[in-house]
């Protein structure tokens, strides 16, 4: 089957050596170099990659790679206090079951004749999250968080023909970034101070801000370090004085026991569609969702798809369909306002399946788990010498500094990781006005004596 040079690989049709041949015959090549021959000799490498023998068994291939995922450390094995965008929720094993469906799965994309289960599902994810956030209309699945708020920014922006974003400075880093770089270069971003003393943002800084070029103030309620803003309907009222919109970043899990954004009178709301279902999964497993007011200057401007639903000529009977088309590039070419025709459908499908599962009464429940148990484990941490908790209103995640313990935040988990719990993201160089802090996050997951554990493993640390 194989020598040196001349490898068959099992699932490499091509390193068959009368392929190649044939290939090479059919090119009018005397060998694979004749293909490289147009690029200059002083560009080649002509050296030996070190690169590791073939492994041509796949048993041995599976093996190979197991040994390597063994090295990862997971949730599964380790008690997780980690959190900051990509939280360790339970996924009830009917989201698996119904995600991992042929007609769920291959979902990639399609058209009005032939994906009404789609669109169907997708409607009902839409309307769902439409009522978590106080709103009618919403969107299918964005990449991410981030991505959407970029998409309302831009969205804002062409809505008030203003050219300036207000974002509070205390939002996730990463997302600060992205959105930075899908504004660029016409929308600029100013940031909003945030009183790090009253858990809030300043709003004497964002009134010194907002002005008649101000197209959309951006905060996130909770915020990123899981404090929850009190002033919504304040904030609200000042940038609608300016004529500009607001948008709040949410985390979905909170909105049964907090209020919804369309409630206190936000246009847009945003945010992550992970703790809805679906798996922990770094680069993967996300999904963004936009939610507004079902008026046209909102869903005109849109630039992903909305379905909708109507009765068909047979009485009785509905259909699901996308609407106002002619935003879109399908409708109306290069003016559409749409950039994608890809999106992450199959997220927001199993969220589908998520809501529905868990309906008004298990979204409340949910919340008030994680806050009880937030609570306990911020009144548990607080006792520990040299070990502060920053007080406040919290959702799911908190403060804890270290500044008096002797230890850095890395030094401090790394010692946590030997005890098998994933401490706190390490704020030190994002925030370094808290000092030696780390991000905590408490989810529905973590019961009494995780938590336990936790306080008595930095009791010996610290």
């Amino acid at each position: 089957m194989s020598g040196k040079g001349n490898i068959v690989y099992p699932y490499i049709p091509n390193s068959v050596p009368e392929v190649r041949q044939a290939m090479l015959d059919e090119l009018g090549f005397e060998s694979e170099e004749d293909i490289y021959k147009e690029i200059p000799d002083r560009l080649r490498f002509h050296g030996e990659m070190k690169m590791p023998a073939p492994i041509l068994s796949e048993a041995r291939l599976q093996r190979h790679v197991e040994k390597i995922f063994a090295k990862n450390e997971n949730v599964k094995d380790n008690i997780c206090f980690l959190g900051g965008g990509i939280w360790n929720h339970y996924v009830p094993a009917v989201c698996d079951t119904i995600g991992g469906r042929d007609e769920i799965l291959t979902s990639y994309v399609g058209e009005a004749f032939s994906d009404h289960g789609k669109f169907q599902i997708l409607f009902e994810s839409e309307s769902m999250l439409g009522d978590l956030t106080g709103f009618e209309a919403c969107n299918t699945p964005t990449y991410d968080w981030a991505n959407a708020i970029a998409i309302v920014s831009r969205m804002a922006s062409r809505t008030t023909g203003r050219k300036e974003i207000l974002v509070s400075e205390n939002i996730s880093p990463d997302r600060k970034i992205i959105n930075e770089n899908y504004c660029k270069p016409d929308i600029s971003i100013v940031e909003v101070k945030y009183d790090f003393e009253n858990r809030c943002l300043d709003l004497d800084d964002l009134r010194s801000k907002v002005s008649d070029k101000t197209a959309m103030v951006y905060f996130e309620n909770p915020s990123y370090l899981g404090f929850i803003e009190t002033q919504g309907a304040e904030i609200v009222e000042i940038a609608h004085a300016k004529g500009a919109t607001v948008a709040v970043g949410v985390d979905p899990t909170s909105l049964g026991v907090l209020e919804a954004p369309g409630d206190f009178g936000a246009d847009y709301a945003v945010g992550e569609l992970q703790p809805l279902g679906i798996h922990m999964s770094c680069g993967g497993g996300l999904g963004g969702f936009i939610a507004t007011k079902d008026e046209e200057k909102f869903v005109a401007e849109y630039p992903s798809l909305l379905f909708g639903v109507l009765p068909t000529v047979k009485e009785g009977e509905y259909g699901f369909g996308q609407v106002a088309f002619e935003r879109t590039s399908y409708g109306s070419r290069e003016k559409g306002k749409d950039f994608i025709g890809t999106c992450a459908a199959l997220h927001g499908m199993i969220a589908a399946v998520y809501l529905a599962l868990m309906g008004p009464a298990g979204m409340k429940d949910l919340g008030s788990t994680i806050l009880q148990r937030m609570a306990y484990a911020k009144a548990e941490i607080a006792k520990v010498p040299g070990v502060k908790v920053y007080d406040g209103y919290n959702f799911k995640e908190f403060v804890v500094n270290f500044d008096d313990c002797g230890k850095s935040v890395a030094e401090i988990n790394r010692l946590l990781l030997k005890k098998k719990i994933f401490g706190g993201i390490d704020l030190t160089k994002s925030f370094p006005e808290l000092g030696s802090s780390a991000l905590y996050c408490v989810t529905e997951m973590l019961t009494k004596e995780d938590i336990d554990d936790l306080v008595v493993a930095l009791n010996e640390i610290c």
